[in-house]
């Protein structure tokens, strides 16, 4: 069934007159992407192109883990289009960063709501450092190292150079399991054991190192070497 063009609905109708007259919380998931895709395909105004993504990829979660080439692929969209939805979901994720940057990050909780949004998204296993001064406050985050989907190989001369460089007081370590299981391998234990002794050389800080995985019923979507014992 052919879809009426946005210019074509009542005028309450159309997405961006209803977040101009009754803000964006009276609007669907469909209609605020159809705003940033702006126009649809025939038979199928931006709307309804909009809901066949979040369709095709079951949820916001879902489509926002979906890279620029992958999005642009789908018919309707092309890499102009694909490029305003990263960005939006980009700036999502940094905005709900930048709150958590002003708190004193030392819990796996604040750590996982720090990083989850972005590395849950990704499809290779990332290994990153959060530099911290005094007070645990968040002077960066840096990328070490990114690996294949099932390992991620770091040095811990490379984990530790950011820290060195920057004059970091502390340090936590993260990184994700793209299968979604934050359970530990053996060589995410040998990896956490060799940071411990390095750390305790250089004098730095190792608050935990944590694996991010994915929410599931009966088990937390992380796990902290710290809250087991290890560090």
């Amino acid at each position: 069934m052919s879809q009426l063009k946005i210019s074509e609905m009542p005028q309450d109708d159309r997405p961006r007159e209803k977040l101009l007259t009754r803000g964006a919380s009276a609007l669907t998931d469909a209609e605020l992407i159809g705003i940033l895709l702006r126009t649809g395909i025939p038979g199928a105004n931006a709307v309804q192109v909009a809901a066949n993504l979040l369709d095709r990829y079951k949820s916001l979660g879902g489509l926002s883990r979906c890279s620029v080439e992958e999005i642009a692929e789908i018919a309707g969209i092309g890499p102009a289009k694909a490029l305003h939805l990263v960005a939006a979901f980009n700036l999502g994720q940094r905005l709900a960063r930048e709150a958590l940057t002003r708190e004193k990050i030392d819990s796996p909780d604040l750590v996982y709501n720090l990083l989850a949004p972005e590395m849950r998204a990704l499809h290779k296993e990332s290994l990153r450092v959060i530099l911290l001064d005094t007070r645990y406050h968040l002077l960066r985050i840096q990328e070490v190292s990114l690996g294949s989907v099932n390992e991620s190989i770091a040095h811990p001369r490379d984990v530790f150079r950011p820290a060195v460089i920057s004059s970091a007081y502390a340090v936590i370590v993260a990184h994700n399991h793209p299968s979604g299981d934050p359970s530990p391998s053996q060589s995410d234990h040998s990896l956490t054991r060799r940071l411990a002794q390095a750390a305790e050389l250089l004098q730095i800080k190792l608050l935990d190192h944590i694996i991010i995985g994915a929410p599931a019923e009966g088990r937390l979507p992380y796990f902290s070497f710290k809250e087991a014992g290890v560090l």
